[in-house]
């Protein structure tokens, strides 16, 4: 990038850090999501405050230059994918926790904040940050709010949407505005903190958020159940909510998953069955809840244990874990699709037929509470045909989960892999909608153009 595409902006002084050497360009040109169409951003921005986000998305708009926000990186959608022409602004360096209020129970975070940072923030005080993706350790608070993202304890506290009070938002032009409040009520007008969240940086970039807090568990209990095959474990899910116990973490993991575990952590669980259905109640009533849970899954065949306090973390870790690292051998799809949890047994078995019927492998994982599965695909990387097969199994994976009432993200978002699916979700005049929408906060198009919804730019 020449000196002068720069000009107008105020590089490397205390507000923005700028870099063009080839090899950062390389490293933040993808998140770790699939590649469609590579590209390498011009430069790579860090902001260490809002006058800097403003000032650089002045100088944007301006100069007509697009913006990709990024937080960590751990997105698999896409949807930090660089695009043409486009720089990347890295939000990572704005990693100020503002305040922590026990007593109101929120807390003010920049969106450079780790998810985990905040939760060792809070802990002290009796409290916690309720969202808790797989890439906790490692995602932002800001790429989580963009994302909606979920995470384990999903069942019982909610998506990220539900944790998020208020939010500081910088627009296109650069106006910095406030939206929500602090109190855990409140319906002043349109609710605009809910449409920023989940909107993927395609309508403004976030600056600063106010989040609810949860108290920390008094107890916690863990019951882990082996089944022989993954619809018996599915079963179990609608037996537990019938039941009437409301977990805090309801995981699934098939016999696929459970042997690529065992492969990398040297763990036993392929061994004690084909499929887990792990459950962890929480509070009080916690022992009481997991006394149901153990009857409910004895009653289905399920070899259940209560796991000791040790055992239960691990299990708990080995499960962020399951959906593995990419393996040169091997040419894989993954899936976020969810459905209403009564289909979850038959969209299971669909999966299983799906796989048989391509000859491709299959394992899945699901967050079994709330119906959202991340099937996985693969074939090894020699098999003549593969990806086609892949890409078929894939197609036909989310159209049942369609037709079956379900979504096809349950919390990665759309970014700019799942675009080519989102017509079959979502009506024309929905479709249309959404673009009028971005049009009144970004007129010229270039916030994370090609993301999120259709018709955004490329």
């Amino acid at each position: 990038m020449s000196p002068n595409a720069l000009r107008g902006l105020t590089l490397n002084g205390p507000d923005l850090l700028v870099e063009t050497a080839p090899e950062i360009l390389a490293s933040y040109a993808t998140d770790q999501g699939p590649v469609l169409d590579y590209r390498e951003p011009v430069a790579v921005i860090w902001p260490t405050s809002v006058k800097g986000v403003q000032e650089m998305l002045r100088w944007a708009s301006a100069t007509g230059t697009p913006v990709v926000p990024r937080g960590a990186g751990t997105g698999v959608s896409g949807g930090a994918h660089a695009t043409v022409g486009c720089v990347i602004l890295c939000l990572d360096r704005m990693n100020r926790i503002r305040e922590l209020n026990a007593e109101d129970e929120v807390a003010v975070v920049e969106p450079g904040v780790i998810n985990a940072d905040l939760n060792a923030a809070a802990a002290p005080h009796g409290l916690m940050y309720a969202p808790d993706p797989a890439s906790y350790r490692i995602s932002t608070i800001g790429g989580n709010v963009a994302t909606n993202a979920g995470g384990l304890r999903c069942a019982k506290y909610g998506v990220t949407r539900d944790s998020v009070l208020g939010l500081d938002v910088v627009l296109a032009n650069g106006t910095l505005i406030s939206t929500g409040q602090r109190t855990f009520k409140g319906v002043a007008g349109y609710d605009l903190t809910s449409l920023f969240t989940g909107s993927e940086g395609t309508l403004g970039i976030i600056v600063g958020i106010t989040v609810r807090l949860r108290y920390l568990p008094a107890k916690t209990r863990t019951v882990a159940a082996f089944f022989p095959d993954f619809r018996a474990a599915a079963a179990g899910v609608l037996a537990v909510g019938a039941a009437r116990v409301q977990p805090a973490i309801m995981e699934l993991l098939d016999g696929a998953t459970l042997g690529a575990l065992d492969r990398v952590h040297g763990s036993t669980l392929r061994a004690r069955g084909n499929a887990l259905l792990l459950i962890q109640t929480d509070g009080f009533g916690a022992e009481a809840e997991a006394d149901v849970v153990r009857g409910v899954l004895t009653d289905l065949h399920g070899t259940v244990s209560a796991e000791d306090s040790t055992e239960a973390e691990r299990l708990i870790e080995l499960r962020r874990h399951s959906r593995g690292d990419a393996e040169v051998e091997q040419l894989r799809v993954g899936e976020d699709v969810a459905v209403p949890r009564s289909a979850l047994v038959r969209y299971v078995a669909e999966l299983e037929r799906m796989a048989g019927q391509h000859r491709v492998n299959l394992k899945v994982v699901a967050h079994a509470g709330d119906g959202n599965l991340h099937p996985t695909f693969w074939v090894q990387a020699d098999d003549g045909g593969g990806r086609e097969r892949l890409g078929a199994a894939l197609d036909e994976s989310i159209a049942v989960a369609l037709a079956m009432g379900g979504t096809i993200t349950g919390e990665h978002g759309v970014g700019q892999f799942k675009l080519p699916w989102l017509p079959q979700e979502q009506q024309a005049e929905v479709l249309e909608l959404q673009q009028r929408i971005k049009a009144v906060f970004d007129p010229e198009g270039i916030l994370n153009p090609g993301k999120a919804i259709t018709g955004a730019g490329v």
